[in-house]
């Protein structure tokens, strides 16, 4: 999954501060047909300001916008969708790595003027032209964005015939589930329900009949994944958890939930040396290609743009 990354160091400070004053709903541009409404347009000058972003905020936020359009309907062309609930978790790990329940990152963007669901659209696109672009550069580098099994071998062969070396997890995930028109009232129950469970946890084997009798929970076995691909929102906490043992409980769109590390092993095999190697070599100049792609993608995209300023 792709992480948020937006700079809103004291924005809850900073939020207090802002009167968002919105223009009437009138069309400020027209994007290939699909238009951008002044309301967009101060909405997104709002989220700039939380950004601490300086000079024409007006126009770096028609740009923004002009391009997040053209992205929406690039992702559209080539079906690249993402669901409510990936966007849901990206905002739920944003709140948490900004200390703030999803509530109160909500109440901070309505107050600044920015609104959750602008900021939700965002992430969206975001996370989708992320794919987008992952999925080019893939199709132009060997299709995988792995390097193949000869490559790794070589790789191996110079650096002393040494196989990488990565952690395996085998993960469960418990969702204690919590209706939208309940959050506030049942989120608190939840969390208790959580951690008593992650108290008496031994193992993988018994996360069911511990579930059993409790109302609303889901019990979902994700296998086995390696360290290098862990989503960045349980990363930490993933690493920082023992086998036979439970991360500590996130606020999510969906409710409450843990992860459980049902084993660890340390695994040695080509497909660890081709994650590996790619993931260094990507550190190491694969990650400027994929950005020089996105640019060239945008400006191949903008250049055969229909733009309109009514």
């Amino acid at each position: 999954m792709v992480a948020v990354t937006v700079a809103i160091s004291s924005v809850v400070a900073a939020a207090a501060l802002v009167t968002p004053t919105f223009a009437s709903t009138t069309v400020a541009l027209i994007v290939n047909g699909n238009a951008i409404t002044n309301y967009d347009v101060q909405r997104r000058i709002a989220f700039l300001r939380l950004q601490h972003r300086t000079g024409n905020l007006s126009q770096i936020a028609k740009d923004e916008l002009t391009d997040e359009m053209l992205k929406r309907i690039e992702m559209k062309r080539r079906n690249i969708s993402v669901s409510d609930a990936d966007v849901s978790q990206a905002y739920a790990g944003f709140a948490q790595r900004n200390k703030m329940t999803v509530d109160q990152l909500s109440d901070m963007l309505d107050q600044a003027g920015v609104t959750a669901d602008h900021f939700k659209t965002y992430i969206m696109v975001q996370m989708g032209w992320g794919r987008l672009v992952s999925a080019r550069y893939r199709a132009e580098n060997g299709g995988t964005g792995l390097m193949s099994e000869q490559e790794a071998v070589q790789r191996m062969i110079k650096n002393g015939g040494v196989k990488p070396v990565a952690n395996e997890y085998q993960l469960q995930q418990v969702i204690f589930v919590v209706p939208d028109n309940r959050r506030a009232a049942i989120l608190g129950k939840r969390r208790q329900e959580a951690n008593a469970l992650r108290a008496r946890f031994k193992s993988c084997d018994t996360t069911r009949s511990l579930t059993k009798g409790i109302l609303d929970v889901t019990v979902r076995d994700i296998g086995r994944i390696l360290e290098q691909q862990l989503p960045a929102e349980w990363e930490k906490q993933v690493k920082a958890t023992s086998a036979g043992h439970m991360t500590t409980p996130i606020d999510t769109k969906r409710g409450v939930e843990v992860l459980a590390v049902c084993a660890i092993r340390k695994v040695s095999d080509d497909r660890v040396a081709q994650l590996v190697f790619t993931l260094q070599d990507r550190k190491s100049g694969g990650e400027k290609a994929a950005e020089n792609l996105d640019k060239k993608y945008l400006k191949e995209l903008r250049a055969s743009a229909r733009i309109e300023h009514p």
